[in-house]
């Protein structure tokens, strides 16, 4: 990581990140403990060498590809014979040599590296900011390495390798980068479809999947046309973990989790997100369609015509003075009279995590978390939008995420584009959508009036 992004994440007895209480009983451990212990130093060659010591990197390697292999690849005959060329970038990161790993755990031909950005460089210098998700911008070199070697498939992971991006190129020569939520929606119906063969036993009502709750709405929609368990949680692996694990304990078959900044959990080997094991995944996904004679993105749009499409708008604004973030939230509680309406668009209902709220439960009170700490509040507009305001926890920047959902649509797409008669709705799912987002921009965050500076 750069010097300036520097950290580590705790996780507890259970595998997944510590939430509260752990956090604040670790912290008043660490303020009450900082000086070393007498001749600590000193020791440190002699605890190392210790029998009561032993690195287990070998054997959780070999477990862990082991595991990936025998759960989640589900073509291995078809995937040695596979023709569909694919670029990998571990975006200067630890990922060449796992991704390595995790395609021969999967029997599929190795990837097509972008050889500039294969190994760790803590300045990333042939990215302006290290992480898949920023698009074109990261990707370039893996377009340009892609272009040369005739591939149609990129996978990145970023520098820790925890998070996944994917893009592949359309008939118009154009390469469309899949947002969070649609690779989060692709694992979800891959991962049933083959949950379900498997198993074709078990309860569907028995088997759950989580997202985040500003992650796409269409992971709901699916698991009531499906018949599987849908909970949301707040945003944040370490929720995500944590509640994976109760329901296991609860007797669920816990499948997978994603949130829209992608993140996605599949299965649960460990109970955080994983590029590394969401890599190979695509990378059979995409080459088992392509066999078929389909794209990954036309088969996204079959999942539009069976569970309805999702028209999503995930963007946020700078905002660097912390008194004008909290001022903006103040006014739009507007003293616990929220505001009814954003432009045309009336709200139907309110919940503000903040302040404990949720006019949508009987005695309003919020089934998900509160917390004081940080400002986010949810729209429910007449329309069917979602629309999510929150601050960033770790950087300064005031995030929106906002959702509209259209009907199911009676048949699919013809080429990847979606240029055939489903593409009509959608746009217009999208043009009202964009709709209401200008109305909360104007109305809720008025860039101009409080010094908001777009990306």
């Amino acid at each position: 990581m750069h010097l300036d992004d520097n950290g580590y994440k705790v996780y507890w007895s259970n595998g997944c990140q510590i939430t509260e209480p752990h956090d604040k009983g670790i912290a008043k451990c660490i303020a009450e403990n900082q000086a070393p212990w007498e001749g600590f130093y000193d020791s440190i060659d002699t605890q190392l060498g210790s029998s009561l010591i032993s690195d287990p990197t070998g054997a959780v390697d070999r477990a862990y590809f082991a595991a990936i292999s025998e759960r989640f690849c589900w073509h291995r005959e078809a995937n040695k014979e596979s023709r569909t060329k694919i670029v990998f970038t571990p975006m200067h990161g630890v990922g060449k040599v796992w991704a390595e790993k995790a395609f021969d755990a999967f029997n599929l031909p190795m990837w097509i590296g972008v050889e500039a950005q294969l190994e760790p460089h803590p300045d990333f210098p042939t990215v302006p900011f290290p992480n898949p998700e920023e698009g074109q911008g990261a990707l370039k070199l893996a377009m340009e390495t892609a272009s040369k070697a005739g591939a149609r498939v990129i996978i990145a992971n970023d520098p820790d390798s925890d998070r996944c991006a994917a893009a592949e190129l359309q008939e118009s020569g154009e390469w469309k980068i899949f947002t969070g939520n649609e690779i989060g929606i692709l694992f979800a119906a891959w991962i049933w479809e083959h949950y379900r063969t498997a198993h074709p036993d078990v309860e569907p009502s028995k088997c759950v999947m989580l997202n985040t709750t500003v992650s796409s709405k269409m992971l709901a929609s699916m698991a009531e046309h499906e018949g599987f368990k849908y909970e949301e949680t707040l945003t944040g692996f370490k929720w995500l973990g944590n509640k994976a694990d109760q329901l296991i304990k609860e007797g669920y078959h816990f499948l997978y989790a994603f949130e829209e900044a992608i993140g996605y959990m599949i299965g649960d080997i460990s109970l955080d997100k994983d590029g590394i094991r969401a890599a190979p995944v695509f990378a059979e996904m995409a080459s088992t369609l392509n066999n078929k004679g389909m794209s990954v993105t036309q088969y996204l749009y079959e999942l539009y015509a069976k569970y309805g499409y999702h028209a999503t708008q995930n963007k946020y604004f700078f905002c660097n003075d912390p008194a004008v973030m909290q001022a903006i939230f103040t006014r739009m509680r507007n003293g616990g009279q929220y505001f009814p309406a954003a432009g045309p668009f009336k709200i139907q209902h309110i919940r503000d995590l903040t302040t404990g709220y949720d006019s949508r439960v009987e005695g309003g009170k919020p089934v998900l978390p509160v917390s004081t700490s940080t400002h986010m509040i949810t729209f429910y507009f007449e329309n069917g939008t979602v629309a999510t305001l929150r601050g960033s926890g770790t950087e300064p920047k005031l995030k929106y995420y906002c959702e509209l959902a259209g009907k199911q649509q009676s048949g699919s797409d013809s080429g990847d584009s979606g240029s055939g008669s489903g593409e009509a709705e959608r746009a217009a799912v999208r043009k009202e959508l964009n709709d209401v987002v200008q109305a909360i921009i104007a109305d809720f965050l008025q860039p101009q009036a409080n010094g908001l500076l777009p990306p």
